[in-house]
């Protein structure tokens, strides 16, 4: 019978965090063994079952990475920037898989990741649903095969408590517009409109975001030509199907050469 593979959770305390925890412990090849959180929180120290309102699961909140990932196969990490990079040099050095679903990275942050994945397994991707993966090859199809008369428009929904923005998704699929389109993202994107903005500037990506209640996530992709329309959607009603994906992400990283991976690569859907 195959070993269950030890998990440890960053940002416990958080929305995501805590979601993590309960897949980990319902998924039947995967257990917890290490709970992260920032220094000075108030569950450090604590049983991390006991600080979520259930009984006691015999894993103590730490703020030390090297320790809590000392006896792990994998690292779940829905933080921060500044911390993924941190916990990536941390998993690393313990020889364990990283997968980051954090969102907000800029691309000098990105690169910070590449001396990690010398040595280590990074999967890294905006979105950890299948459903939302799917949507991103589509995404690159349609953009691939409608010329400029087509204007790009990517529509995401979230949760008021978001912090960023555009979604990470919503970044994934306008990298993956404009990788259908032949072009780099940073020269067509258009996300700031505000005012006297002009008319649209022919093939610009443009990304419009909208915060409120408890929206889990929808995004939208609209290809909006002269008198018609086409619209892929995906709709995210369970915020349990991102940690899913990210044990899929963790178990299947294990045995894997050292590496920057996604998602595409995890469903057997990279080119």
């Amino acid at each position: 019978m195959p070993q269950s593979t030890r998990i440890t959770v960053t940002g416990v305390s958080g929305r995501m965090g805590q979601m993590l925890v309960q897949q980990v412990a319902a998924h039947p090849d995967t257990h917890l063994v290490g709970a992260l959180e920032r220094a000075g929180h108030d569950w450090i120290g604590r049983d991390l079952g006991e600080a979520m309102g259930g009984a006691a699961n015999g894993v103590v909140v730490t703020s030390d990475a090297a320790q809590a990932l000392a006896q792990a196969d994998a690292v779940i990490d829905f933080t921060a920037p500044l911390a993924t990079i941190g916990f990536a040099q941390a998993a690393a050095k313990a020889g364990i898989v990283h997968v980051i679903g954090t969102t907000g990275m800029t691309e000098a942050e990105i690169a910070q990741l590449r001396t990690p994945a010398e040595s280590a397994v990074i999967v890294r991707a905006g979105n950890m649903s299948l459903g939302v993966n799917l949507l991103t090859l589509l995404t690159r199809k349609v953009a691939a095969a409608l010329d400029e008369d087509f204007d790009i428009e990517i529509i995401e929904s979230h949760h008021n408590q978001k912090v960023d923005a555009p979604s990470g998704t919503a970044l994934m699929l306008g990298e993956a517009a404009a990788e259908g389109r032949g072009v780099a993202l940073n020269d067509v994107s258009d996300s700031g409109r505000d005012g006297i903005t002009g008319v649209r500037k022919r093939g610009d990506i443009g990304f419009s975001a909208i915060r409120g209640g408890d929206i889990v996530g929808e995004h939208d992709v609209m290809f909006a030509g002269a008198g018609e329309r086409i619209i892929l959607r995906h709709i995210a009603s369970d915020r349990g199907l991102f940690a899913r994906g990210a044990l899929k992400a963790a178990l299947w990283g294990q045995g894997r050469d050292a590496g920057e991976y996604d998602m595409l690569d995890v469903l057997g859907l990279a080119d």
